[in-house]
């Protein structure tokens, strides 16, 4: 998957649990900031993200669960944003450094980068031992 590139770096990822939408591209996802990813996790996330491969769409109406929202501190607004949909394998990116080109990519939901970045959102809700 190829992520926004020009301007500045994020220093930090909001990871958005989706409760709702979006209905439509470039709408905001509507959920609970869950985890907040800088240092090593954010490096760790945006590698692993920058690998999916891509893969083929399944039709499923686009029900994302998970999302990112991409900061370069101390800015208020978000560089970008992404919602992966993991049933129909499309992630839509939007935001003043997505390029049209980067909007909607369908990801191989199957492969070892996806499974492992959906598990470290799903290890975000598992209660602590």
């Amino acid at each position: 998957m190829k992520l926004p590139a020009p301007g500045p770096a994020p220093t930090r990822l909001d990871v958005v649990r989706i409760t709702a939408g979006p209905e439509t591209w470039g709408e905001p996802m509507t959920g609970d900031v869950v985890a907040r990813w800088t240092g090593p996790d954010l490096t760790t996330a945006l590698t692993v993200i920058g690998k999916l491969p891509p893969g083929e769409p399944n039709l499923c109406g686009f029900a994302p669960g998970w999302g990112i929202r991409a900061y370069a501190d101390p800015a208020p607004d978000p560089l970008y944003e992404a919602a992966f949909c993991y049933s129909c394998h499309i992630a839509w990116l939007w935001g003043p450094a997505v390029a049209e080109a980067l909007r909607r990519q369908p990801f191989d939901a199957g492969s070892p980068n996806a499974q492992y970045l959906l598990l470290r959102f799903r290890d975000i809700l598992r209660p602590a031992p």
